[in-house]
């Protein structure tokens, strides 16, 4: 694919890796030639790189191959997910997962993609049910200059919420910016 083509989320194979596109920029510098600013997130070791290409140059995008699975537990090895297709059992450490381990709730099914046989990377529902487990209760008067108060959900998130979300309550969480978006 064309270095033009690249957008965040974007996985590709440079220097016999595997990289996924954190961060995106064409630019155009005024009579220079255009070119494409990037930052990459190794996934095997999770370290940022930045990098930039020029807008005729190519890159190898990262073929996958997705399996549904069922998300176990976790435990000091990491996070255990099954194979729903064969019952294999796999686990994936906490680095890999990321933030994305605030969004895994036991027996929730979620597509894994695969490269050459191994897992790299869960695709996450855009929104997830979590309970709030931990909540600050709200003070009157607190609505006049502060409407949002801090919670803590059952998978550990820490999340902003408004004043009348009290521990217990299921609430909806866009896992793209980690936002309270409405009660469930």
């Amino acid at each position: 694919m064309q270095a033009t083509d690249l957008r965040k989320g974007t996985t590709i194979v440079f220097r016999n890796d595997l990289w996924v596109i954190t961060e995106f920029a064409h630019r155009t510098p005024g009579n220079l030639r255009a070119f494409v600013q990037v930052t990459m997130k190794n996934l095997k070791n999770g370290k940022l790189v930045q990098e930039r290409f020029a807008s005729t140059d190519t890159v190898d995008r990262a073929i996958f191959d997705p399996h549904p699975c069922q998300y176990l537990y976790h435990d000091a090895e990491g996070y255990h997910f099954m194979q729903m297709e064969d019952y294999q059992s796999f686990s994936m450490s906490e680095q890999a997962l990321g933030d994305m381990k605030y969004y895994l709730k036991e027996n929730m099914e979620i597509k894994i993609d695969f490269f050459e046989g191994r897992p790299l990377m869960p695709e996450i529902p855009k929104v997830v049910i979590l309970k709030v487990t931990e909540s600050p209760p709200w003070v009157k008067g607190d609505s006049v200059s502060n409407n949002l108060k801090p919670a803590v959900c059952e998978t550990g998130l820490k999340v902003m919420v408004p004043i009348f979300i009290d521990a217990g309550t299921d609430i909806k969480i866009n896992t793209e910016t980690g936002e309270y978006t409405g009660r469930a």
